[in-house]
C-alpha cells in the first residue's frame, strides 16, 4: 500500500490516483483473505477486482446527485450483502466490495475523474494479485475436509472394534481398546461440528467439491447419533448380517477417507466398497424378512404368550434397524465423497464450462436455490442485508447533504459498526469513537513535533499500515479503529498537509456515521439473532416434521400396487432444507453477536442439530420406500393406519414445539413408546402382509423400520426439551426448556 500510494502521490502526481490505490489495496490484501488452492484465490482475486472497477465507475457518475448517490449506495448495499449467503467466498469479500463502492460514491467526482480512479483500483489489483502470488503463495489446507477425513477414519475405527468386540467376545484389553477409540471418535465429531460453526456464515463456497463437502458435516452428526444411540447387544446368539453391514460401512469410511486425502486418485476402491455395503444390505433386509414372526401362533400358545413374543421380537429387530439406518448414512456418506474427488478430477476445460458430476446441481441451481430460502420475511441475513442497505445509503445522504470535507470516512463508520441488533451497534458506537479518538490523539501527537516535513511520514506509514491490520485481530475492534485512523492522519497529511485538524475530522466524521448506525439499529429489527433464532427455529423443526410426514405418506403410497408412480414429497423436501438453512444462518449470527449467552452453546447446538436430525430420517425413510416395487401381496390398510396414526402423532408433537418456541403454547412433554399400536402394527403385518409362501414380504420389513425410524424421532424428543434447558428470547413466554 505504501508504495502504490507513494507510485500515485510522487510519480504520477494524481491524489485520484493515490488515493484509490491505497484504498484499493486495502480492499484487495486487508478486508479480505481468500482461501483453498492457489488457482481459486487468484481467480476470487480477479473477480474482485473486476467487481470493484464496475463499482469504481458507477459510483463515480453516481456521485454528484446525492439523492441517486444515496439511492445507489443502498442498491449495491443490498446486493453485495445479500448475495453472501450464497458463498462464504462472496461472504468473506463483503467489506472489500462495499468499499469498492463507499469510496467512489462518496467522493463526489466528474466522469473525468473515472480513469484516474480506474488506475489507482488496478495499480491495487495487480499488486494485490502478485502479492497473493509470491507472498506465502503456499495454500491454506480446507481445515473442514481435513477434519473430515479424520472423523470418517476414528467412526470406522469405532465400528471395527464393536464389530470385533461382539464377535470375539469382551475382554479386558478388547474393552479399554473400545472405550479409547469411542472417545476419539466422540471428539472427532465435536472438532468436526464445532469447526464448522466457527465461522459467521456457512464455510463453503459455490464450488462442486466445497459443496459436496459441507454435506458430509450433518451426515457424520448422524452417524455418530445412530452408533451412541445403539442398544448394546444381548448375550447370546449373534446375528451376523448387521456384523456384516458395520464392516462394510467402516471400509467404505475408510476408502472414503483416503480419498478424500488425495482426490485425484483411482475412486475404484470406495465404488466397489459402496456395492458392498448395498449386498450386505440386501442380505440384512431378506433375512430380516425370513425371521419376522409372521406365522400363526405356536401350538397351545395362547394370546398373552404370542403377543410377549411379537414385543420380544420388536426388541431384537433393533440391530437390523440401526444396520439399516448406518447403512443409509455411510452411502450418502460415501456418495458424497465420490462426488466431491469427481469434481476435483474434472480438467481445466470442464470446469470452465461449468460440467457438473452426476448427482449434483450445477452452481446456477445452488446459488438460486441458497438465495431463495432467504427470500422471506423472518430470515435474519434479509434483516440484516437491508439494514445494511438502509444505514449506508442513508449515511451517504448525510454525509453529502451535511458537507463533511470527508463524507467517505462517515459512511465508513456506519459500515464499522452496523451490527445485527441495536445493543450491539450501540457497543460498537462507543468502541469505534473511542478507538478513534486514541487514534487521533497519537496521530496529534506525532504531528506536533514533525510539523510539515513529510519524510518521516513516509517511513511511519509502513509501520502505520501493518498495526492497521494486525490489531484487530491481536488486540481490539476499538484498537484497530484507532490504528486505521492513525494510517488516516498520516495518509491525508502526505496529500495536504494540515497537521492534526484531520484527525479531528476524522473524530466528527466517524461519530456522525456511528449515530446513522445506531439509529437505523433501533429502528429496523432492534432485538437481532436472538429473537429471530426462536423464529428460525420453530419453522425449522415445523417443515422438517411436515417433510417427515411426507415421506411416509410417500411409503404407504408408494407400498400400494394401485398407486406406482408416486412422486416424492419434493416441494416439502426444499421447504424443510430452505428453513433449516435459514436457522443455521441465524444461529451463526447469535453466536456472532456481542454480549452474555445465558444459555450453554451445546445445549443449544442440541437444539440445532436436532432439525438435521429430523431431515435426514425423512430422507431415509424416502430410500427405504424407493426400492419397494409395490408388488407384495397381501392388504396393507391395517400397517397402513397405524404408521399414519404414529406420524400424525409425532408432526403434532413437532407442531407444538415450534409453537412453544414462538410462544404460543405450553412445551409439549416427550412421547412415551406406544407398545400397543406397535403390536397393532405387527399383528396387522403378520395378518395382511403375507408372500404365497406364507412368509413375510419385504414391504412388511420395511413397515416395521418405517416405525423404527418414527421411533428414532421420537426418542430425539427427550433430549430437546430436558430439564436443564430454558427459552432464549421473550418469546417463549410459557417456559420453554429447549433454549435460554
Amino acid at each position: 500500500m505504501p508504495a502504490l500510494f507513494a507510485l500515485g502521490d510522487k510519480a504520477i502526481g494524481s491524489p485520484e490516483v493515490a488515493t484509490f490505490a491505497a484504498f484499493g489495496s486495502f480492499a484487495m490484501l486487508m478486508f479480505v483473505d481468500f482461501g483453498g488452492p492457489m488457482i481459486d484465490r487468484l481467480q476470487a482475486q480477479a473477480s474482485l477486482a473486476v467487481v470493484g472497477t464496475v463499482f469504481v465507475c458507477v459510483g463515480t457518475l453516481a456521485s454528484r446527485n446525492p439523492w441517486l448517490a444515496a439511492v445507489a449506495m443502498g442498491v449495491v448495499a443490498f446486493g453485495v450483502l445479500f448475495v453472501g449467503v450464497v458463498s462464504s467466498t462472496l461472504a468473506g469479500a463483503t467489506t472489500s466490495l462495499l468499499l469498492a463502492f463507499i469510496l467512489p460514491v462518496s467522493l463526489s467526482g466528474a466522469p473525468s475523474a473515472i480513469p484516474d480512479r480506474l488506475a489507482g483500483w488496478a495499480m491495487a489489483s495487480v499488486a494485490g494479485l502478485a502479492a497473493v502470488a509470491l507472498l506465502w503463495p503456499a495454500p491454506a489446507e480446507d481445515q473442514l475436509r481435513v477434519m473430515a477425513t479424520a472423523t470418517c477414519r476414528a467412526l470406522a475405527a469405532r465400528l471395527r472394534l464393536e464389530v470385533a468386540r461382539l464377535l470375539d467376545g469382551e475382554d479386558a484389553r478388547t474393552a479399554a481398546e473400545c472405550e479409547q477409540v469411542t472417545v476419539a471418535a466422540d471428539s472427532a465429531v465435536a472438532e468436526l461440528h464445532q469447526l464448522f460453526l466457527a465461522t459467521p456464515y456457512r464455510p463453503t463456497d459455490l464450488s462442486t467439491t466445497a459443496r459436496a463437502v459441507v454435506r458430509l458435516v450433518d451426515e457424520l452428526n448422524w452417524l455418530h447419533s445412530i452408533l451412541t444411540q445403539s442398544r448394546k447387544p444381548r448375550v447370546g446368539a449373534v446375528n451376523r448380517a448387521p456384523c456384516a453391514v458395520k464392516v462394510a460401512a467402516a471400509a467404505v469410511l475408510e476408502r472414503g477417507a483416503e480419498l478424500l486425502e488425495t482426490p485425484r486418485t483411482n475412486p475404484e476402491s470406495l465404488r466397489s466398497a459402496l456395492t458392498e455395503l448395498r449386498n450386505t444390505q440386501a442380505v440384512l433386509e431378506h433375512n430380516a424378512t425370513s425371521e419376522l414372526p409372521i406365522r400363526r401362533e405356536r401350538p397351545g400358545e395362547n394370546e398373552v404368550m404370542a403377543d410377549e413374543r411379537i414385543r420380544e421380537f420388536i426388541g431384537s429387530l433393533d440391530p437390523s434397524f440401526r444396520a439399516q439406518e448406518l447403512s443409509f448414512v455411510v452411502s450418502l456418506i460415501g456418495s458424497n465423497i465420490d462426488l466431491a474427488a469427481s469434481a476435483e478430477r474434472r480438467s481445466w476445460i470442464q470446469r470452465i464450462l461449468g460440467r457438473q458430476p452426476t448427482g449434483l446441481p450445477g452452481t446456477l441451481s445452488a446459488a438460486q436455490e441458497r438465495a431463495a430460502a432467504h427470500v422471506e420475511r423472518h430470515s435474519l441475513w434479509l434483516h440484516n442485508s437491508v439494514r445494511g442497505a438502509v444505514g449506508l445509503a442513508l449515511a451517504v445522504f448525510v454525509a453529502t447533504q451535511t458537507g463533511v470535507e470527508h463524507s467517505f470516512w462517515v459512511v465508513l463508520g456506519t459500515l464499522s459498526v452496523l451490527r445485527s441488533n441495536a445493543l450491539n451497534t450501540g457497543q460498537n458506537v462507543l468502541r469505534a469513537v473511542s478507538g478513534t479518538a486514541v487514534g487521533f490523539a497519537v496521530g496529534a501527537a506525532l504531528l506536533v513535533p514533525i510539523g510539515s516535513d513529510t519524510t518521516l511520514l513516509w517511513f511511519l506509514l509502513p509501520l502505520a499500515t501493518l498495526l492497521a491490520g494486525v490489531v484487530p485481530s491481536v488486540i481490539s475492534f476499538a484498537a484497530g479503529q484507532a490504528a486505521f485512523t492513525l494510517v488516516l492522519v498520516i495518509l491525508f497529511n502526505i496529500i495536504q498537509p494540515t497537521g492534526w485538524r484531520v484527525g479531528l475530522l476524522r473524530v466528527e466524521d466517524i461519530a456522525l456515521g456511528c449515530a446513522v448506525s445506531l439509529l437505523v439499529g433501533v429502528l429496523f429489527w432492534p432485538r437481532g439473532a436472538a429473537a429471530a433464532l426462536n423464529k428460525s427455529l420453530a419453522e425449522a423443526y415445523a417443515d422438517s416434521a411436515s417433510y417427515l410426514a411426507a415421506a411416509v405418506e410417500f411409503g404407504m403410497l408408494r407400498c400400494d400396487s394401485s398407486t406406482p408412480n408416486q412422486v416424492g414429497p419434493a416441494q416439502e423436501a426444499v421447504r424443510a432444507a430452505a428453513a433449516s438453512r435459514r436457522m443455521d444462518d441465524t444461529f451463526r449470527g447469535y453466536l456472532a453477536e456481542r454480549g452474555a449467552k445465558p444459555v450453554q452453546l451445546a445445549e443449544l447446538a442440541r437444539l440445532v442439530s436436532g432439525v438435521a436430525g429430523l431431515r435426514l430420517a425423512a430422507d431415509a425413510v424416502l430410500d427405504l420406500w424407493g426400492r419397494d416395487d409395490g408388488c407384495a401381496a397381501g392388504d396393507r390398510a391395517a400397517a397402513r393406519l397405524e404408521l399414519l396414526r404414529s406420524t400424525e402423532s409425532i408432526r403434532r408433537w413437532y407442531d407444538d414445539l415450534a409453537n412453544s418456541l414462538n410462544g404460543l403454547d405450553s412445551v409439549p412433554a416427550p412421547l412415551t413408546q406406544d407398545m400397543d399400536a406397535d403390536g397393532r402394527l405387527l399383528q396387522a403385518v403378520r395378518h395382511d402382509l403375507r408372500g404365497e409362501d406364507g412368509q413375510a414380504t419385504g414391504t412388511a420389513v420395511r413397515m416395521i423400520w418405517t416405525s423404527d425410524h418414527l421411533d428414532a424421532v421420537r426418542r430425539l424428543q427427550a433430549g430437546l426439551v430436558g430439564p436443564n434447558l430454558r427459552p432464549v428470547g421473550r418469546g417463549l413466554r410459557h417456559g420453554f426448556h429447549g433454549l435460554t
